[in-house]
């Protein structure tokens, strides 16, 4: 399959707009091949994720973001099946709780990184305080932040240093070797509706619903702008946005793996090389062990 990351990776939010990405595109792939498809991918990051693991010189930040029913969580379940587990953390991240209200909102997401060697997995992340609490502005007021006391308080000038935050804490990680990949699965309204539909039909998926998602779905178009707003202030060559068309289930899926397998492939990893005197005393081991 000819590799897809090119067209669905933003570097410069300068001119980036959400209505530029199809909600529905396939890349001309059949549902029928992607069971097959996705295997080989995976086959192939699992070789790889060894590699990291060994070398331990770079980790892997994946970052899911997206509307409610978008399929985070079954992406996440099929494009990381088959790796090591001793490799992997996934976190998923809610509202705030007491603690974390008690110190920046970056605090909780730092102490969610992934190790070096390992791949760490932030079902929603720091974004959340440039999506949810832009559209909810009245969460911020429960960082209790100095000089933010109202909601007349967060202006233009508040956003655009929450965004520089943003920069700041992922060019730093960048620098030190965690190389983060940050996916927004793109969903459609109507797609939305009919799995929140499809939820409440099925008994088994009811446990998925919850009134609060068609609550939400009123405020459609306000997170629209906010996540167009969010990709064109944090997008940059070091650490870029990947919109994902997420109407069809199985190419979402295709195209993160794709994306990630690329992503590691380009670490140009190696198995790390012992040095002469380790390498002499492993030969004595196996004399050793040979003579039992």
């Amino acid at each position: 399959m000819k590799h897809i990351a090119d067209k669905f990776k933003i570097t410069n939010g300068k001119d980036f707009t959400l209505q530029e990405f199809e909600t529905a595109y396939t890349a001309g792939c059949n549902k029928e091949d992607a069971a097959e498809i996705l295997d080989e991918l995976i086959k192939k990051t699992v070789a790889m994720q060894d590699e990291l693991y060994a070398a331990k010189q770079y980790s892997l930040l994946i970052i899911f973001q997206a509307m409610d029913a978008a399929g985070k969580d079954s992406a996440i379940a099929h494009t990381m099946s088959g790796l090591n587990p001793q490799g992997c953390q996934v976190f998923s991240f809610k509202q705030p709780n007491a603690e974390e209200y008690e110190h920046d909102f970056l605090w909780r997401h730092y102490k969610a990184l992934p190790e070096n060697g390992r791949i760490g997995i932030h079902n929603r992340s720091h974004y959340e305080n440039v999506l949810i609490t832009k559209v909810h502005p009245e969460l911020i007021l429960k960082e209790n932040l100095p000089g933010v006391n109202s909601l007349k308080s967060l202006g233009k000038e508040f956003w655009d240093y929450r965004y520089h935050s943003i920069r700041e804490f992922e060019k730093h990680l960048h620098r030190n070797g965690t190389v983060i990949i940050k996916f927004f699965l793109h969903l459609s309204k109507e797609e939305q509706k009919q799995r929140f539909l499809k939820r409440i039909d099925d008994p088994k998926k009811n446990w998925k619903f919850s009134a609060t998602d068609v609550e939400e779905r009123q405020y459609w178009d306000d997170y629209m702008k906010a996540y167009e707003k969010a990709i064109k202030e944090t997008a940059t060559e070091e650490n870029p946005w990947y919109v994902i068309p997420a109407d069809k289930k199985w190419f979402t899926r295709i195209a993160i793996s794709q994306i990630i397998l690329h992503t590691i492939d380009e670490l140009k990893l190696k198995y790390p090389v012992l040095p002469k005197a380790e390498k002499d005393k492993l030969q004595e081991m196996k004399m050793m062990l040979e003579k039992e």
